[in-house]
C-alpha cells in the first residue's frame, strides 16, 4: 500500500473494509460506511444506539488542555450529527512513555471536564505507557448515544433539492492549530493581532452547540449532518453527496472563509475549504427551513451559509466558481499534514 497521512482512501475501505466487517447482524441499522459519522443499532422499543470512534489527540506543542479538548470534541463532533449529544464514552490511551505523571494527570483532568461539560459519563477503556511512541495520536475512544429510533439522523439521509448549509468558516482547526505550533512565524509574518485571533478560534473547534441548535427538538427541519474533518468543507459535502447517493452543486464564492482562517492558510499555502476544517459542521435542509435555521444560529453566535443544494446522483457533484461548473474531485490526502509537516521540516517556530 502506498505510504500517505491521514484517513484511509476512501476506495479501500469501500472495496475491502466495509465488506469484512464480522456477522452481519439484523438490528444493525447503519454500519460503517463512507461519508458516515456513526453506525446505529437496533435496541428494541423505539430505541437505537448510536456509536462513534475516532484517535486521541495528545501534542505536546500545543499542551494537555488543548489536546484533551480535541480528543472529547472531535467524537462529539461525530455523535452531534444524529442530532444528540454522546451520553457515554470509553478511551483507549496508548501514552508515550515520556510522558510525565503530571502532565498525564493535567491531560486526564482536562479530559474528565470536558466531558462532564458536555454530559458525557466515562464509563471504561484501558490506560498504558508505550515504547516508542511518538505520534501525536495517543489511542482511540469511542462515544455512545441512545436516543429514539426514528429520530437519529444519519448524513447518508440528505435528499436531492436540500440545501446545503455550512457552519461558522472552512479552516477553524487547520488555522488555529497551526498558528498555535509556529507561534513566531505567524506573528512575524501575519502580525500579533491575527494570531491572537487563530489562538482564540481553537476553541470553535467544536460543532456540537451547532448541531443541537439546528436540530431544535426533531421537528423534521434537519433531514442530515455530517462534520467537517480531512478534506474541509469540500470533502465534507463530497462524502455527504456520496453516503446518500446524491450529487451537489456547490457555489465556491459562497464557501464561508473568516479573515484570519485565509491569512494563515495563505501563509502556509493552503487552500481553507480543503483543510481540514473542524468546528464546522454541513447541514442538510428543505430549501424552506433554511431562513429559520441560519437565523436561529445566528441568535446564538453561529454563523450558518447556504453554499448550495443536493441534486440527482446523475448531476455529479459539481463546483460553480464564477458561474461556470467543474467536477469536484476528491482530495485522498489531507494537505494540512503536507504543510505541517513542512513546516516542521523547515524549522519554523
Amino acid at each position: 500500500m502506498e505510504e500517505k497521512l491521514g484517513k484511509i482512501d476512501h476506495h479501500i475501505f469501500e472495496q475491502f473494509i466495509a465488506l469484512h466487517c464480522g456477522k452481519q447482524r439484523s438490528e444493525v441499522l447503519v454500519k460503517a460506511a463512507f461519508g458516515v459519522d456513526v453506525s446505529v443499532v437496533a435496541l428494541g422499543n423505539g430505541l437505537a444506539m448510536a456509536l462513534t470512534s475516532d484517535p486521541l489527540s495528545l501534542i505536546p506543542s500545543l499542551g494537555m488542555e488543548e489536546s484533551a479538548w480535541l480528543s472529547v470534541h472531535l467524537m462529539a463532533n461525530d455523535m452531534a450529527t444524529t442530532g444528540y449529544a454522546p451520553m457515554y464514552g470509553q478511551f483507549v490511551l496508548n501514552l508515550p512513555s515520556w510522558l510525565s505523571r503530571g502532565d498525564f494527570e493535567n491531560y486526564w483532568r482536562y479530559i474528565h471536564q470536558f466531558s462532564k461539560d458536555i454530559g458525557l459519563a466515562i464509563t471504561g477503556g484501558h490506560t498504558g505507557f508505550i515504547e516508542g511512541q511518538n505520534s501525536t495520536l495517543a489511542g482511540g475512544g469511542t462515544f455512545i448515544t441512545v436516543a429514539p429510533e426514528k429520530q437519529i439522523l444519519v448524513s447518508k439521509n440528505a435528499r436531492p433539492g436540500d440545501a446545503i448549509l455550512i457552519t461558522k468558516s472552512c479552516a477553524i482547526s487547520s488555522s488555529a492549530i497551526l498558528a498555535m505550533s509556529f507561534p513566531k512565524t505567524v506573528q512575524n509574518k501575519l502580525g500579533t493581532e491575527v494570531y491572537h485571533k487563530a489562538c482564540e478560534s481553537f476553541y470553535q473547534t467544536s460543532s456540537l452547540q451547532d448541531a443541537l441548535i439546528a436540530v431544535k427538538g426533531h421537528n423534521g427541519r434537519v433531514l442530515a449532518m455530517h462534520d467537517v474533518t480531512e478534506g474541509g468543507v469540500l470533502g465534507a459535502v463530497y462524502e455527504m453527496a456520496s453516503a446518500s447517493g446524491n450529487g451537489a452543486r456547490i457555489h465556491y464564492e459562497k464557501l464561508p472563509v473568516g479573515q484570519v482562517q485565509d491569512q494563515v492558510c495563505r501563509l502556509f499555502n493552503l487552500n481553507p475549504a480543503s483543510c481540514i476544517g473542524a468546528g464546522a459542521m454541513v447541514i442538510a435542509t428543505p430549501e424552506y427551513q433554511t431562513g429559520e435555521i441560519i437565523q436561529d444560529l445566528k441568535n446564538e453566535g453561529i454563523e450558518c451559509t447556504h453554499i448550495g443544494n443536493f441534486t440527482e446522483a446523475s448531476a455529479g457533484i459539481q463546483l460553480l466558481k464564477d458561474g461556470q461548473p467543474e467536477t469536484l474531485v476528491y482530495q485522498e490526502e489531507d494537505p494540512y499534514w503536507a504543510a505541517f509537516f513542512k513546516a516542521l521540516k523547515e524549522g519554523l517556530q
